[in-house]
């Protein structure tokens, strides 16, 4: 029984070992596999995909509000006079039931046919219509395609083969992997591709692609999901277009940060401001990767931008251009817009506007208005502004709307509260102030304790916090200081040497 025990016991043991052999050799040849795999952002770009593998898109007319169709009324019994009106009506017998016993005609006596098309309709016959026509004719007239028939066919495969030799000598535009012919106007969708698989949601992109050449305009609104104002004026801009009339393109995109927007939040899902990750990294965090691939694939392709906001945390902001005047593209596009208050301020690293100054992206931040609210005011003035910028960049011919001319404002400052408690304000948005006016009290709803809060500048309100309770330390009151130097009212020009600028708080807002 030993003997006949060991020499398994052998094989088993050579058996195991060269189980153990293959399985460290395939382990070996797995990692030698993940050592030598190229990083994912080392790869090369991927080459520029062919035209012609793109898909077209839709033409959709903008310019024309979607009704909802009325629904059809419901029927009602009617007795007395209504039934006797209606009886006529009912007993007319209708043309198939007459049909349907009807005799096909002989071979040489030609029956006039309701469904024959005459000679000016038969450019709008639908194909299923020629056919209805052709089999009430008689079986021997079946083989030989009538002349109406052939007539159809022709006046229909014409001007299909005219309309495609036209797109090709247009040379579409190319952007978001679809085909965008001139003169059209239509919806596309971006995906940062940032959520799980199937349940991610693209963000919508509107597009005006002009008839004639001009430069491309992008209207970003909603980096910040409780900033409605501004959703509001890219619609309204992007659906008064005629594409037909416009030189260049605008593109429009009324949410960017849909996370945010569905839960009515400034934020992303993962508690980062989205504004504060441009141009964004493609190995980074999540935010980082989505500000990547927005301002890659949608941002890059602008020639101007405009980043519509408005105030946060329950501060509202008077309609106001922010853009670094110290760059003469800049100075340039903001000279463009309609009478608004321009704040000289370079921006926040990560925000989209510095970024795209950063990229050689003429950029300004259009505010107005306070988040998680539509005001009919701010919008329209917004609106105006965008508009005016088309009219003067040739872009379009639109109505100017000239207003009482506004100042431009090189510095600025923040007042904040001294102490906790209610806050009531004695002025207004847009009011003018002098140093040592009232802006309004603090109250301590426990001790009475009341403080006043004073201006420490001449200047105007150009943002302002609502009627709360705060803590101390919370920015209530945004003032733009007066120049000392030169006149708010001139042309707007790169702040001068003298003044000093003062980049306080950019992240309030």
């Amino acid at each position: 029984m030993t003997h006949t025990t060991k020499p398994v016991k052998r094989l088993l043991n050579l058996m195991m070992f060269g189980i153990a052999l293959t399985c460290a050799a395939e382990l070996s040849a797995t990692e030698v596999a993940e050592t030598e795999q190229p990083d994912e952002a080392a790869q090369p770009t991927q080459p520029a995909p062919d035209k012609a593998t793109l898909p077209t898109a839709e033409n959709i007319n903008l310019s024309e509000p979607v009704v909802e169709p009325t629904p059809p009324a419901p029927k009602t019994n009617t007795t007395g006079e209504e039934s006797k009106q209606q009886t006529p009506a009912a007993a007319t017998p209708a043309k198939p039931a007459a049909k349907k016993d009807a005799k096909p005609a002989p071979k040489d006596v030609a029956e006039p046919s309701p469904a024959q098309p005459d000679q000016t309709e038969t450019h709008e016959a639908a194909p299923n219509e020629a056919s209805e026509a052709d089999t009430a004719q008689a079986p021997a007239e079946e083989a030989a395609p009538s002349e109406s028939t052939q007539a159809t066919s022709e006046s229909t495969t014409t001007p299909v083969d005219d309309t495609l030799s036209q797109q090709t000598q247009e040379e579409p535009w190319v952007f978001l992997d679809t085909l965008i012919m001139k003169g059209s106007t239509t919806r596309l969708s971006w995906s940062p591709d940032q959520s799980f698989e199937g349940i991610e949601t693209p963000t919508p992109v509107l597009i005006a692609h002009g008839a004639k050449p001009g430069p491309k305009l992008c209207l970003t609104a909603a980096l910040h999901g409780d900033e409605l104002n501004g959703i509001e004026i890219v619609r309204r801009v992007l659906y008064n277009i005629d594409a037909k009339e416009l030189a260049g393109t605008v593109i429009g995109v009324p949410i960017v940060n849909l996370q945010g927007f569905h839960r009515s939040s400034r934020y992303l899902t993962d508690r980062r401001d989205l504004n504060r990750f441009f141009p964004g990294n493609p190995t980074g965090s999540s935010a980082s990767r989505i500000a990547y691939s927005f301002f890659n694939r949608v941002i890059s392709h602008c020639d101007l931008l405009v980043d519509l906001h408005t105030g946060s945390f329950y501060r509202t902001n008077l309609p106001q251009l922010r853009a670094n005047l110290r760059s003469p593209e800049v100075v340039a596009l903001t000279q463009n817009f309609d009478a608004i208050v321009v704040l000289h301020s370079e921006g926040a690293r990560g925000t989209l506007r510095r970024a795209a100054v950063d990229a050689g992206i003429p950029a300004v931040t259009l505010e107005a208005g306070g988040p998680m609210e539509l005001n009919e005011e701010h919008v329209e003035q917004g609106v105006k502004a965008i508009n005016t910028l088309l009219d003067k960049n040739e872009m379009l011919n639109t109505i100017s709307f000239w207003g009482t001319p506004q100042p431009t404002f090189y510095r600025s400052q923040w007042v904040r509260t001294n102490r906790g408690g209610i806050l009531f304000s004695d002025v207004k948005l847009g009011g003018k102030v002098r140093k040592g006016d009232t802006l309004g009290v603090v109250t301590d709803p426990i001790t009475n304790f009341r403080q006043v809060i004073l201006s420490p500048v001449n200047g105007r309100i150009i943002g302002m916090a609502v009627n709360q309770v705060v803590l101390p330390g919370f920015a209530a009151y945004h003032i733009g200081i007066t120049p000392r130097t030169v006149n708010q009212y001139d042309e707007i020009t790169p702040p001068p040497a003298s003044e000093e600028i003062i980049e306080e708080d950019a992240r309030i807002d």
